[in-house]
């Protein structure tokens, strides 16, 4: 899988910017401030429908325009498709395959497929549980697009009965009575979908275990068991059922049940733990139960990495998440496009020659660097000038 050609309009600092690609290596240079991240951003957006760098789409509209379009020719196993993104800030957004008829973004999810590494990541490791589910939820819709609706309808009803929680307990807080007659509809609504997203990410986990304990290895540049610490890089799901969590979904390695025998054991044991919580909830006005509430524990031995890692072990477990993303993906049939975002002024030497080494041979390698002497020997290709609202092939 690779982009062939890439054009965008009006998006991000970018009036027009239009870019022939080739298979193999191409490296994007240019200072800071001169747009080369926001190309490789645009290719992201085709894929994720999302930024790696920013929440919302408004953005990415540059500014004094009414809408951006980005362009993505992009080739899978010799056949080509034209992905065309219509983004517009406080509007649905639009989008089109083979210049048909217009229709929803999310129906090109899966014709592109990236693995981005960037800066922001250290946040996986070092933030707040939400960086964590985002980044398993953005792995489960690449590998299955379907989980896209799966949580949005999740979030949607997780929003409703949220609200619904807090009038009730705003009430009771005020004497009244709290109007809870909907809640077991709601209840009901939420743990479906949230089984559903759940059972999705515990079989993910459970299959990119085994590949986050290799990469770490690998960046670490010992054998494939061990970190130089002896330590073993590793992966445990936390849900908020806790011990209600049947034994053995979501381990690392281990053959995982039928979806939907996972998905109806989750649906239950999500009905009854609502049940338990219910008085708590209705005091607090929140939601105290699902996915929303979870977290992927990121393990070197028995420690976790947030608060006891240093921090290259910090950066070897990013660069680990990503590689086991990328190899986990190439396992499903698909290959995914590589895009090394000013990694490489992050890292150290060592770290830095052993992402190139590792990365080097992919179907497609997009990396941006401020100077190209960030940029080891080994990922030398096709190289573009950035400069002056211009993108340049160099000779």
């Amino acid at each position: 899988m690779y982009v062939r050609h890439l054009q965008v309009n009006d998006f991000r600092s970018w009036s027009h910017a239009d870019l022939s690609l080739d298979p193999g290596i191409t490296v994007l240079v240019g200072a800071n401030g001169q747009g080369k991240t926001n190309l490789v951003e645009a290719i992201g957006y085709v894929a994720t429908l999302g930024s790696h760098r920013v929440s919302s789409d408004a953005p990415l509209v540059r500014d004094g325009a009414n809408r951006a379009v980005v362009r993505a020719a992009v080739v899978n196993g010799g056949r080509e498709l034209l992905v065309e993104l219509e983004i517009t800030a406080g509007k649905a957004n639009r989008a089109r395959i083979n210049r048909g008829a217009a229709g929803k973004p999310r129906d090109v999810l899966g014709i592109l497929r990236t693995v981005l590494f960037a800066p922001e990541d250290l946040s996986i490791v070092r933030g707040d549980p939400g960086e964590r589910r985002r980044f398993m939820d953005e792995l489960l819709v690449a590998r299955s697009p379907k989980y896209a609706g799966v949580r949005s309808d999740y979030e949607r009803v997780l929003r409703q009965r949220s609200a619904l929680l807090k009038s009730a307990g705003a009430a009771r807080k005020g004497g009244g009575k709290a109007d809870v007659r909907t809640l077991e509809v709601w209840d009901g609504h939420l743990a479906r979908f949230g089984a559903e997203l759940l059972a999705g990410r515990l079989a993910l986990v459970s299959a990119l275990g085994p590949h986050v304990t290799r990469a770490y290895a690998s960046v670490a540049a010992t054998d494939e068991a061990t970190a130089p610490s002896g330590r073993v890089a590793d992966l445990r799901y936390r849900s908020s059922l806790g011990e209600s969590l049947p034994a053995g979904y979501g381990e690392p390695g281990r053959e995982q049940p039928a979806h939907d025998e996972m998905v109806a054991a989750l649906e239950s044991a999500l009905l009854a733990e609502l049940e338990q919580v219910r008085p708590q909830e209705i005091e607090r006005g929140v939601s105290l139960v699902g996915p929303h509430r979870d977290d992927l524990e990121l393990l070197l031995g028995d420690l976790p990495t947030k608060g006891y890692a240093s921090h290259g072990e910090s950066w070897s477990f990013v660069l680990a998440l990503r590689l086991a993303s990328y190899h986990l993906l190439t396992d499903d049939g698909a290959e995914p496009v590589l895009i090394l975002d000013d990694v490489f002024a992050e890292l150290d030497r060592r770290r830095r020659a052993r992402l190139a080494e590792l990365v080097a041979d992919a179907e497609q390698v997009l990396v941006t660097a401020a100077v190209p002497e960030d940029v080891p020997e080994e990922l030398t290709g096709v190289r573009f000038d950035v400069r002056e609202g211009e993108v340049h092939r160099a000779e």
